[in-house]
């Protein structure tokens, strides 16, 4: 059992702002296409690995696409191993619409600034300033921890997580649970309510690229094979199909516990249940299920012809489909019959849909762990909307968790700041990740 009256030191508290600013000042955006480099990033992670007495090992597919994995000996040789993991990559950020450089980092009012602030090289600082008070301190966790800090998540992950379980599945041996982003954060519901939703759970990721084939010809003649009219038929389709519901669950637990919060029966078994009904009684917190009761398809990209008078004979679209476990048959089904006899769908990015228990000991812990950092708030489960790196790991049998922790004040729009202008973190929000952190993995 670790030692409860453990406590972090002054100079990881000092560290995790730091390495949260450095990191954000490491340019790792990435655009898709693999354009990215990480490894700037990936060797300031190692070397901060190294100094508290690791052996980190970088790993690459292409060349500067870098993963970094190091392993922690547990004191207990038998328990299973848990993967802690977080990535380097960020998305692309325009500066001209931030209040400041998206790349500064710069620490103003004791808060952190720039892209990859909350997605997510907070957590990566958080977990090397763990890592590191540990050795100062001579702790040991009861179980090995393997570190991992990958590229290319943003995109489809084939240079990191997909390249790490595919290629290097040695290195995260009797690993059988991890912990990653999006989770464990502070929602507040606008009533006073601090809910802190942890995810034990993600939707699948279906990527579409639709085709339509036709007759090309005059854009003055009539034509009634016109790819870009089947398209646009078929994509409205799509856009307008209402997904039935489907309780995943991870998801019943979710409304289960929200209900309860707020005093309402949530009633996920009776034959009479309406989702829609119960997430209109849950307020603001509504918006941590909402998107995660249906299967979804949104069309985001078209693309046809190259003059105004001349009809095409193909036009193109892409769609950003999610699926809850266990929906993807429904999903292909569903697209099947709204794509239509003159449109051709497939997949050009797709992985799986994952589920966690919410009532294992891990979770527990996770549970545990923020409620004694934060007596005053309320800990449920939820399932992500998108995806993390938890889905490739899933491959070598690991159960994914979102725990990610921060306590953010009133008004702090944590879930907008994700690929969002002015990404920023607290000071007051990373000290809570360590502290939280520290305890679940010490306890775990």
């Amino acid at each position: 059992m670790a030692d409860q009256a453990f406590q972090v030191d002054e100079q990881a508290l000092d560290e995790v702002v730091t390495f949260t600013s450095e990191l954000i000042r490491i340019d790792t955006t990435n655009r898709g296409g693999g354009d990215c480099q990480e490894r700037p990033a990936a060797e300031y992670a190692a070397a901060k690995l190294a100094e508290a007495g690791l052996e980190p090992t970088l790993l690459e597919r292409t060349k500067g696409r870098t993963n970094v994995v190091a392993r922690i000996a547990g004191t207990d040789p038998s328990a299973d191993a848990m993967l802690v993991h977080g990535h380097l990559d960020v998305v692309p950020a325009e500066a001209g619409g931030w209040s400041v450089h998206p790349f500064s980092g710069e620490i103003r009012d004791g808060v952190v600034w720039g892209r990859g602030a909350v997605d997510m090289k907070n957590m990566d600082a958080m977990i090397l300033a763990v890592v590191r008070q540990w050795a100062r301190a001579g702790v040991r966790p009861r179980r090995d921890i393997v570190v991992a800090f990958t590229a290319d998540e943003e995109a489809s992950a084939e240079d990191g997580s997909g390249f790490l379980a595919d290629r290097h599945a040695g290195l995260f041996e009797g690993c059988t649970e991890g912990i990653s982003e999006s989770g464990a954060f502070t929602f507040h519901d606008g009533q006073g309510k601090q809910i802190y939703p942890i995810a034990a759970g993600e939707r699948g990721t279906g990527w579409l690229r639709l085709t339509a084939h036709g007759k090309a010809g005059h854009g003055s003649k009539v034509n009634h094979a016109n790819a870009v009219t089947r398209l646009a038929a078929a994509v409205a389709r799509i856009g307008a199909h209402e997904w039935p519901v489907r309780l995943t669950p991870t998801v019943a637990a979710a409304l289960t516990e929200l209900a309860a919060l707020y005093g309402i029966d949530a009633g996920v078994d009776s034959p009479d249940f309406s989702a829609d009904e119960l997430l209109a009684k849950l307020g603001p917190a509504a918006a941590l299920v909402a998107p995660t009761v249906r299967n979804s398809a949104n069309p985001t990209m078209l693309s046809a012809g190259y003059k105004v008078n001349v009809i095409p004979g193909e036009a193109t679209a892409h769609i950003d489909g999610r699926y809850l476990p266990g929906g993807e048959d429904e999903f292909r089904e569903t697209l099947d019959r709204l794509t239509g006899p003159d449109v051709e769908w497939e997949f050009e990015h797709r992985e799986v849909a994952l589920q966690a228990p919410v009532d294992s000991p891990t979770f527990a812990r996770m549970r545990s762990a923020v409620e004694e950092f934060a007596p005053e708030g309320h800990v449920v489960p939820y399932c992500m909307s998108g995806g993390t790196d938890a889905k490739q790991f899933s491959r070598l049998g690991i159960t994914g968790y979102g725990f990610a922790p921060l306590k953010l004040p009133e008004g702090f729009d944590y879930q907008a700041l994700f690929h969002g202008v002015d990404e920023r973190v607290p000071v007051e929000a990373l000290h809570f990740g360590v502290r939280v952190l520290d305890r679940f993995l010490r306890s775990a």
